[in-house]
């Protein structure tokens, strides 16, 4: 059995000492409950399709990044987040798995960006990843990617153990609290196809950058084992740590 910690937390766009502070709580939360990995949600040290992005994300590795390392090198635990990453003139929705040690062990790219959300968009990742970690195999998606049957597929035929997806899941606001079941049906689907545990990590907040300004992460987060069934929700527009056990493992 391994601990997973769903870290449901608000992040304010362009606050990234903030969202600092907001992710290593959370982390102290969810290691006090006694998890094993957290998981976190896209894009929350900037926020998703923020255009300062383009100025102010970092390489992986690097600064940004290396925050994140020494958390969970601090607090002995596996973290999964998403953050933007800076690669020369271009810039990547990224999420990236670290260990105890402060070792990145994975890295992924976002491929489906949603380019008319932000101008210049985010540049297009290639392909899905697992790695082998002490827990099992582990796989990295984030949000839309989640769409696409022939990139989950692809994430199956790696056999993972666990797939872990930072989501910014996001409606009008009129739209929530039904919302949610969408995302739950997304990663039900998901954990279907690859066959293994699925976890998804909702934000909660609104967008404040581009056409979709103002619709509203409703939180939600999702996990689910490998026939579907829900294993843990969180709440419903509102902060949460959330940790719970999964058995790993066909």
């Amino acid at each position: 059995m391994v601990a997973i910690g769903m870290a449901q937390i608000a992040c304010l766009d362009g606050d990234k000492e903030g969202n600092i502070v907001r992710i290593e709580n959370a982390v102290a939360e969810a290691t006090h409950k006694g998890a094993q990995i957290v998981v976190f949600p896209e894009s929350c040290l900037l926020g998703w399709e923020n255009p300062d992005a383009h100025l102010r994300a970092c390489s992986i590795p690097g600064a940004d990044s290396g925050r994140l390392a020494n958390l969970a090198k601090k607090y002995g635990v596996f973290l999964c987040i998403g953050l933007d990453e800076k690669d020369g003139d271009k810039l990547y929705d990224s999420a990236i798995l670290i260990d105890e040690t402060g070792r990145i062990l994975l890295k992924h790219r976002k491929i489906n960006v949603l380019p008319e959300l932000m101008s210049p968009p985010y540049s297009v990742g290639n392909g899905v990843q697992s790695v082998q970690t002490k827990f099992g195999k582990i796989g990295i998606m984030i949000c839309a990617d989640s769409f696409l049957g022939d990139l989950v597929r692809s994430m199956g035929d790696q056999t993972p153990d666990l797939v872990l997806i930072p989501y910014g899941w996001a409606a009008p606001e009129a739209e929530w609290p039904n919302h949610a079941k969408a995302l739950e049906e997304v990663v039900r689907k998901v954990a279907r196809t690859v066959g293994c545990p699925v976890v998804g990590t909702d934000l909660v907040g609104s967008i404040t950058n581009g056409p979709w300004r103002g619709q509203v992460y409703g939180g939600s987060s999702v996990a689910v084992d490998a026939s579907g069934k829900v294993m843990a929700l969180g709440r419903d527009r509102d902060r949460d740590v959330i940790v719970f056990n999964v058995r790993l493992g066909k």
